[in-house]
């Protein structure tokens, strides 16, 4: 066995020749539809397709077309509308928190400014809606609504729960739509356009939002326990920008000694690498990341559970091995 993308086994040396075949077709249309005849703007363009990526969805689009016909030409271009669109939001996404680094270089905003990285996300939606457009309406409206979940969900966690709301339900549904609705799409995009039946597309989708959510709770959980040599990110990256992710969220709430201090310390950027490691240390001690590991399990497992009534393929098995590593990454 070997693996591709996040480490992903097959069992089917057939259907990991298909995968791979796949992956590297939408890797090479990936890179085409980024260039333009400015050099400024394809170098501007390729900076974060250049700068690697897990292409979580290019590997979900693939794995659903297997439910089908996965040779069927629609195939690629449609995972590569779901890559530029997740592309596009992280240039959009690095502005708003003013973030300086992405992927362990200067972001796009660090290394111009937040207007060239601004308008090279918009670069890059225009970019996907000439593929749609080539795609036809199924796609042109399905990349619609997803889109409009990504935005309600940003602007959802911009504004913040509303007075009397659960902080912690109302992050998770920040998360489906930020992250689960593109990774759903990518899943449907790749099952439609192989032909597989309507039964299929919505368990596929179904998969996808939940395995989706899962991959954001895993890196909220892989932020606060993780150690820089193990894992290769920079611990409390999230803290250090004043993002409340889930395991946070979950301190707060408890009644644990040290949450006094701590709600004090999450307040407000920690800029500070005394206050940051202070946190860091409260974080780890408390019982927060226990509850945010059953919750990812418990995403994880709906996954797999949305997976039972598909065909018993070796598609099916690769997709779930994809949720088993998403909880096991974490440690």
């Amino acid at each position: 066995m070997s693996s591709v993308a996040l480490g992903v086994e097959f069992e089917d040396p057939v259907l990991e020749h298909s995968v791979r075949l796949r992956l590297d077709s939408i890797e090479s249309a990936l890179q085409r539809a980024v260039s333009s005849d400015d050099e400024f703007v394809s170098g501007a363009a390729r900076y974060l397709v250049d700068a690697g990526g897990k292409r979580f969805r290019p590997m979900v689009s693939v794995l659903a077309a297997h439910f089908g016909d996965p040779a069927r030409p629609e195939i690629v271009p449609a995972a590569v509308v779901c890559e530029l669109t997740h592309l596009a939001t992280l240039y959009h996404d690095d502005v708003m928190d003013e973030a300086p680094v992405r992927r362990g270089a200067d972001s796009a905003n660090a290394r111009w400014d937040n207007t060239v990285a601004i308008l090279t996300g918009d670069f890059l939606f225009s970019r996907a809606s000439t593929l749609l457009a080539d795609l036809g309406p199924y796609a042109v409206r399905l990349q619609a609504q997803t889109f409009e979940r990504l935005v309600i969900g940003q602007i959802r966690e911009t504004v913040g729960p509303r007075g009397g709301a659960d902080p912690i339900e109302h992050y998770l549904a920040v998360l489906a739509d930020k992250t689960g609705s593109l990774i759903a799409t990518a899943a449907e995009f790749g099952a439609y356009y192989a032909g597989a039946d309507d039964r299929i597309i919505a368990g596929l989708r179904a998969f996808g939002e939940q395995i989706g959510v899962a991959f954001q709770l895993s890196d909220d959980i892989l932020d606060i326990a993780s150690e820089s040599a193990e894992s290769g990110k920079t611990p409390g990256t999230d803290l250090r920008e004043g993002v409340a992710t889930l395991p946070v969220l979950y301190a707060l709430r408890s009644g644990e000694s040290g949450i006094a201090r701590l709600r004090s310390l999450v307040s407000h950027p920690l800029i500070d690498d005394d206050e940051h490691a202070e946190a860091l240390g409260l974080l780890r001690a408390s019982s927060a990341l226990a509850e945010a590991r059953d919750t990812l399990q418990g995403y994880a497992a709906s996954a797999r559970e949305t997976l039972a009534e598909l065909p018993d393929a070796p598609a099916r098995l690769a997709l779930e091995t994809l949720a088993e590593i998403v909880v096991a990454r974490t440690g």
